[in-house]
């Protein structure tokens, strides 16, 4: 519905909703305004006076970002009246900021807009205002030009909704306040950056703009479009570069963050200028033996390598993986692709281990993250991706997030449940930690660990047996129905809360009201997948979608959230060991046709061996080389010792990667990669977003694009491949792809971003799919029910404490990003694990005190923090550190139909550093 008003003498149309401003900015008229942000997200306030208009026949001034037309009404927006008002308004602004001379931001909204109104002094009073903060690593607190906007009060409560930022006392001494007036960097601050990007005066800054006068002194001289390297969330960023580096990002209004960036995504770029990044190709040197254990420094890699050219590393790169394929066959080689590079680049490095090494020994992270969830949904739906985008929460009436942190892991998607929980969406945490986003939970359902069967089984038996099921939709979208009905009898909430430790009545409540509402959905993460039982996990959530109908419409479905920024892509694009691109089984003789037939080579008709089969291999002598391009097992593996071990014992390791990491340590040849902020590359997210990257800046040095040297690597052991770039490499991965129908690379070039799958080549892409049932043989999804089984290594008498692992907000994976980030690894420096008040008090430790953790696989010693999350008997700990590596410890057990290792949960011990000692 439109509404039709006068605007300056000419008849404008109001769409619903519209204010004054809106409509006045749509048309071209320019208002000034300071309180409100026209980005998404934030609710106009009306509190800064900046945008008054006239409007006939009312006695005062409106505001315009606030006041909606009324059909008839006459408004003006540049009469004597609105313009005096106006520069009175920033008169007095003026008169309490510091001089322009002297402004923190002289280029600030602002000081724009008191340019254009042409007021540069005032004629009143300032007020005393505050000294300044440069308590955080990151940002600058400057309350002297503060004026009070609550900009930043609605960025941190309403947009990212962590509740940091407030206005304290009263009158002439109302303040910006972080928590209970704590300094900045002090407070419980995430780090965002948020507040700084809405801030319209200057008065929060990104610390790298200032000088020590806290004036700005750094001006970017260009800024490029692309896209955040850290999580599968998929942000587009904005990146302001001087002098070729990157100084500081800002969030775009992209698809998946709408603005929106965290910690890691707006402050941690800067890993790409450090000075361990890989600028030659390394050779190791004569006579240097490799040792499992062995250490080199990045920073002097000297002892034990040298440098070389990228003929002479090409040329021993692939000669050494070609003697071994031609010498001990082509199963006796294997390759690691990482899901940090572009998908053009997945395709090409899992083309070539499988036409250029002859076998399907090739895999990536995937498998130590979601290669269960992948198992599952592949079985029942025949589709590894998720059914909607995690935006679909602000549609839905119950959200439940499960075995995920996305708070740390996915901070960005996190605002959305957030936002959701306040607009009143009922959200259920379900998890053994507690966690930030259990604070905005309407019921938050903290489990022993390792008994998740025995939950989800309850919930399912009480959605069966009190007859919640969506019977038509089982009917008709549905098969497996009737076993289930039989299988879950003996799980009722009654028999399953001793097991879970969750009260039967609430088992019943949150699967009754996740059953009956009009759209739920179902959001996971590794602390569902990386168990013994993760497939059987995933299978109990496809079944609570699927008995419910609640999957296929706005608002309903199920998510797994992807871990890394590519994640999603590397998997479709086949960097998978038992399937072809598009999750197409190696083993079906009418698909290898397919691909034998474009590829012009004879393929492997076995599926190929997953990471942690593949360090069994080399253990037994079997694999013999290997290529790993931006993977680090010797941080991500399970049980480091047998890891570091096999990478050790390889006749030949090819490792390509930004840095001499703990698994370049054992290479032969060490190739020089770039990063992603110095590529062309198109990337998927955790949504089915297919996003296009672009170079920011050059690369360091001699470094080259990783599309490149995999081309010379195959080139070298016998295949043509004359690729002029990525665009060529996805146009070949997209005919090999249904789901990139329809998608092309100009298309992306144009667009920034498409959802597969994609109806037309100018309709926009599917977000909900499975709408009108499932891409499986016979169109129905197949229920399969889940048996109790229990983790691979219980707690007992010599190992009483569960550990688990994972990540924490300000670093990734294995640290080789994040950790030489200057801000990130400011933040949170030191190893750490983490563990109830209670038990530290029971143990007689202090947070801080150093604690000895052992398991049958090994021992470290780290720092303890107290942490009410964590529950009792179990400790915690992030597996990015190396000078503690969590994996040393961990059990390499595996799901046996994902492959993947049960990171999260293995018996341990622990105990105070001088008491371990004693007892040695």
């Amino acid at each position: 519905m439109t509404i039709s008003f006068t605007l300056d003498g000419q008849t404008v149309e109001a769409r619903d909703g519209e204010t004054i401003w809106q409509v006045a900015q749509r048309v071209g008229t320019e208002i000034p305004h300071l309180c409100f942000a026209p980005e998404p997200g934030y609710r106009p306030d009306g509190n800064c006076r900046a945008c008054m208009v006239e409007i006939e026949g009312e006695r005062t001034l409106a505001a315009s970002c606030i006041r909606k037309p009324a059909a008839g009404m006459t408004v003006q927006t540049a009469s004597a009246r609105a313009k005096s008002a106006r520069k009175l308004v920033f008169e007095l602004l003026v008169a309490d900021q510091p001089d322009k001379a002297h402004a923190h931001d002289p280029d600030s909204k602002f000081w724009r807009w008191a340019d254009k109104l042409e007021v540069a002094d005032s004629r009143f009073p300032a007020l005393a205002r505050w000294r300044p903060d440069a308590s955080h690593p990151a940002m600058r607190v400057n309350l002297d030009a503060c004026i009070q906007c609550n900009l930043c009060v609605r960025a941190c409560r309403e947009v990212q909704v962590n509740d940091v930022i407030g206005m304290a006392a009263r009158g002439a001494r109302a303040k910006i306040v972080f928590d209970f007036d704590d300094p900045m960097g002090e407070s419980t601050c995430v780090a965002c950056g948020e507040c700084v990007q809405a801030c319209p005066t200057g008065a929060l800054m990104p610390a790298a703009y200032l000088d020590d006068q806290q004036v700005r002194a750094v001006w970017p001289d260009r800024k490029v479009d692309s896209l955040c390297p850290y999580c599968g969330v998929g942000c587009q960023v904005t990146y302001n570069v001087k002098d070729d580096k990157i100084v500081y990002a800002e969030g775009r209004d992209g698809p998946a963050n709408r603005q929106r960036l965290c910690v890691k995504g707006r402050f941690g770029f800067d890993y790409i200028h450090h000075p361990h990044r890989l600028t030659q190709p390394l050779i190791r040197k004569p006579g240097v033996p490799k040792d499992a254990n062995d250490q080199v420094d990045p920073a002097n890699p000297w002892t034990h390598f040298r440098p070389a050219s990228w003929e002479e590393a090409l040329d021993l790169a692939a000669g050494g993986l070609k003697r071994i394929r031609d010498t001990h066959g082509p199963k006796a080689l294997a390759g690691f692709g990482s899901a940090k590079g572009s998908n053009e680049e997945a395709y090409l490095f899992q083309k070539l281990v499988r036409t250029g090494f002859g076998s399907n020994n090739v895999d990536h992270c995937t498998r130590l993250c979601h290669a269960s969830s992948v198992a599952a949904l592949m079985e029942c739906l025949n589709s590894g991706a998720v059914t909607a985008p995690f935006a679909a929460a602000l549609d839905a009436e119950v959200i439940i997030v499960i075995g995920a942190n996305p708070t740390v892991n996915h901070p960005v998607a996190a605002t959305f449940f957030k936002n959701a929980a306040k607009k009143g969406a009922k959200l259920v945490v379900i998890d053994p930690r507690g966690q930030a986003l259990s604070r905005h939970a309407w019921r938050n359902l903290q489990f022993k660990p390792g008994s998740d069967v025995a939950l989800l089984n309850a919930m399912i038996h009480t959605i069966v047996e009190e007859g919640l099921t969506d019977q038509q939709f089982i009917a008709g979208y549905t098969e497996g129905f009737e076993a289930l009905k039989a299988s879950i009898k003996a799980f009722s909430p009654e028999a399953m809360a001793p097991v879970c430790g969750v009260p039967a009545e609430t088992l019943r409540e949150v699967a009754r009201t996740y059953a009956t509402s009009r759209a739920s959905l179902i959001f996971w993460g590794m602390g569902i997948s990386q168990h013994v039982h993760g497939t059987d996990n995933a299978r109990c959530l496809i079944t609570l979608a699927l008995i419910t109908g609640q999957v296929g419409r706005p608002g309903t479905g199920l998510h797994p959230l992807r871990g890394q920024n590519n994640v999603q892509g590397a998997s479709d694009a086949g960097l998978i060991p038992m399937v072809f691109p598009d999750y197409q089984s190696v083993e079906k003789p009418e698909i290898r046709n397919l691909f034998e037939e474009f590829w012009g080579t004879r393929l492997d008709p076995k599926r190929g061996l997953t990471v942690v089969e593949i360090m069994n291999a080399v253990h037994a002598g079997e694999i013999r080389g290997m290529y790993v391009e931006g993977e680090n097992p010797a941080m991500s593996d399970p049980d480091l010792n047998h890891a570091r071990g096999a990478l050790a014992h390889l006749e030949h390791l090819v490792v390509q990667d930004l840095f001499l990491t703990e698994t370049a340590f054992h290479a032969d040849v060490v190739l020089p990669a770039s990063a992603m902020h110095e590529k062309a590359g198109t990337f998927t997210n955790t949504d089915r977003r297919v996003q296009m990257a672009h170079p920011v800046v050059p690369s360091p040095g001699d470094a080259r694009q990783d599309w490149w040297i995999i081309q010379e690597i195959a080139r070298r052991i016998g295949l043509d491949w004359n690729y002029a770039g990525p665009h060529e490499v996805f146009a070949e991965m997209a005919h090999t792809m249904p789901s990139m129908k329809n998608i092309t690379w100009e298309r992306l070039e144009r667009e920034g971003a498409v959802t597969y799958p994609v109806d037309g080549p100018d309709q926009p892409g599917n977000e909900i799919i499975f709408y009108a049932g499932f891409p499986t043989e016979s169109g129905r999804g197949k229920i399969v029910p889940a048996a109790i089984q229990p983790p691979d290594e219980l707690p007992d008498d010599a190992y009483p404490m569960v550990l688990s692992t994972g990540r924490v907000l300000e670093h990734w994976h294995t640290g080789a990003m994040t950790r030489r980030a200057g801000v990130l690894d400011a933040l949170e420096p030191e190893a750490v694990a983490f563990m109830a008040p209670r038990e530290l008090a029971r143990r007689k430790l202090e947070p801080g005190d150093r604690i000895h953790i052992e398991t049958r696989r090994g021992a470290i010693e780290t720092m303890v923090r107290a942490d009410r999350d964590v529950p009792d008997n179990m400790v915690f700990m992030p597996f990015c550190y190396v000078e503690a590596a969590a994996n040393l410890l961990t059990n390499p057990a595996l799901d046996p139909f994902g492959k993947i290792p049960e990171f999260k949960f293995c018996a341990a011990k622990v105990s105070a550093v001088e008491a371990a000692a004693a007892a040695d």
